[in-house]
């Protein structure tokens, strides 16, 4: 454990010294900021949206900022450190393959998790403050936000470390990744809030469900979704339909944390049979 914990400290050392909590922290606090209390000037009034809403506006944006910081942050935790020769040479020190990997994940999930805290929370704060919110209805609403916005960010870091483990380029890495990032959370997404309007009348429940369950970004679209009050959500539209998958909250969290150990899984097979 002692070893987890030491490249835990490393990774997080590492992203501090270079400035990448900072920014993203920055970047993810203008964010909810900007949604929270500049989301009515678009509609013309300058008022303090609903929470419902302000879920939903920071929703539709996370969905394509978390991803992508967590791909920048992992893209080369491997590949990087092989390029480097740094692999090896840790790998000969008292420290398993298992435990360097861990170490990384707990690091780099430990960041997000503070980067979320630092961008979301603020907004949320001043929402209560401000905005009239009942303080549970907001701590409720944010903090299901937030949990499940990090169990996002840890698929996408897996999906880093998969790529990682198995290029030899760095740029090779990111390319790829980039790739992904634009097909599940760009074309798939769009393709299936399309498909929900379009084929309503001949799209089964069931076929539905599948196609939410096995892209994690739609996962955390149903999630919030599903615990936002009905009246913010148009009747019959696409985002509606996302949020009634017959699912409880707690069934879709616990599929949300099966990608996370799927992936977990695929990646210390993956680093076990590398070959160095």
């Amino acid at each position: 454990m002692t070893q987890v914990l030491i490249i835990a400290a490393k990774e997080i050392r590492d992203s501090l010294r270079n400035r990448w909590l900072l920014m993203i922290s920055l970047i993810l606090l203008i964010l909810s900021l900007g949604v929270t209390f500049g989301g009515g000037a678009v509609g013309g009034v300058l008022a303090v949206p609903e929470l419902g809403n302000v879920i939903s506006g920071l929703v539709t944006l996370s969905v394509f900022m978390l991803p992508l910081a967590a791909i920048l942050l992992s893209y080369d935790a491997f590949v990087g450190e092989e390029e480097a020769g740094t692999l090896l040479l840790m790998l000969t020190y008292p420290l398993s393959r298992f435990q360097l990997l861990m170490g990384k994940f707990i690091g780099h999930g430990t960041l997000l998790a503070l980067a979320c805290l630092l961008g979301f929370a603020p907004a949320g704060v001043l929402l209560y403050l401000f905005g009239g919110v009942a303080g549970m209805a907001v701590l409720t609403g944010f903090g299901n936000f937030m949990v499940s916005g990090l169990l996002l960010a840890l698929v996408f870091i897996l999906l880093g470390y998969l790529v990682s483990l198995s290029v030899r380029e760095k740029a090779r890495a990111l390319g790829l990744l980039l790739f992904i990032w634009f097909a599940l959370v760009l074309i798939y997404d769009l393709a299936l809030l399309a498909a929900v309007v379009s084929l309503a009348d001949v799209m089964s429940r069931s076929s539905l469900n599948l196609l939410i369950l096995t892209n994690p970004a739609d996962l955390f679209r149903a999630i919030n979704l599903a615990t936002i009050e009905a009246g913010s959500q148009s009747s019959g539209s696409a985002l509606a339909a996302l949020s009634q998958t017959g699912l409880s909250l707690g069934g879709l969290y616990l599929l949300m944390l099966c990608w996370v150990t799927l992936l977990l899984s695929a990646c210390q097979l993956r680093f076990h049979y590398k070959s160095l």
